[in-house]
């Protein structure tokens, strides 16, 4: 998660993602984003699609809505239509039992969530989740909110892995902003067969 809007996780999020594939691990990104998704807005994915928050509406089932992409070993849920209630279906035990299957069946879970910032969904994803990390922009997020978002995230799941610094220009003393990271390394995948079982 992040503290802010335009903070960067969603690319960092899906770069470790598409890194940890490329060692020939079997990973899932979930964009559980599901309010004001920026994978859906940059990669053009519609929210139509059967999603995450189709899942949780019990509209369908979990081999329904994970994709293969054109990256080898990379599987993704995508957010679905955007709810009313993101928080609710969040709540329930549809979501953590999710989540068990997938840790069943991905070597790795990477999951893009809402800026905990925000809205408190990232902490509620962060109870079913091994770790949190978090992302931070240089220059852009104050001491006392990184604190605070650190502390939620925390108290919702003790195994806080650390922060990344995002958006830090190398070529100075003192980080600034330097080249976006979603910019610079982009997204750059595509879909596979609709609903591919991945344990074909």
């Amino acid at each position: 998660t992040s503290c802010a809007a335009d903070d960067g996780k969603s690319s960092v999020s899906f770069n470790l993602a598409k890194i940890l594939a490329e060692t020939d691990k079997r990973v899932l990104f979930i964009d559980a984003d599901m309010r004001n998704s920026m994978m859906a807005k940059r990669t053009g994915i519609s929210r139509n699609l059967k999603g995450l928050s189709h899942y949780l509406a019990g509209k369908s089932e979990a081999s329904e809505i994970v994709y293969a992409t054109s990256i080898r070993n990379l599987y993704l849920i995508p957010t679905g239509r955007f709810p009313k209630n993101p928080t609710e279906l969040l709540n329930k035990e549809a979501y953590a039992k999710l989540i068990d299957g997938m840790k069943q069946t991905f070597d790795y879970v990477i999951i893009d969530t809402p800026p905990l910032g925000s809205v408190v969904d990232a902490a509620l994803i962060a109870k079913t989740a091994d770790a949190s990390v978090l992302v931070i922009s240089a220059n852009a997020v104050s001491r006392r909110m990184a604190t605070s978002v650190k502390e939620q995230l925390i108290n919702a799941n003790p195994n806080f892995l650390g922060v990344i610094l995002n958006k830090a220009d190398e070529g100075t003393k003192h980080y600034g902003y330097g080249n976006r990271y979603g910019s610079k390394y982009g997204y750059g995948y595509g879909y596979g067969r609709y609903g591919q079982n991945p344990k074909e």
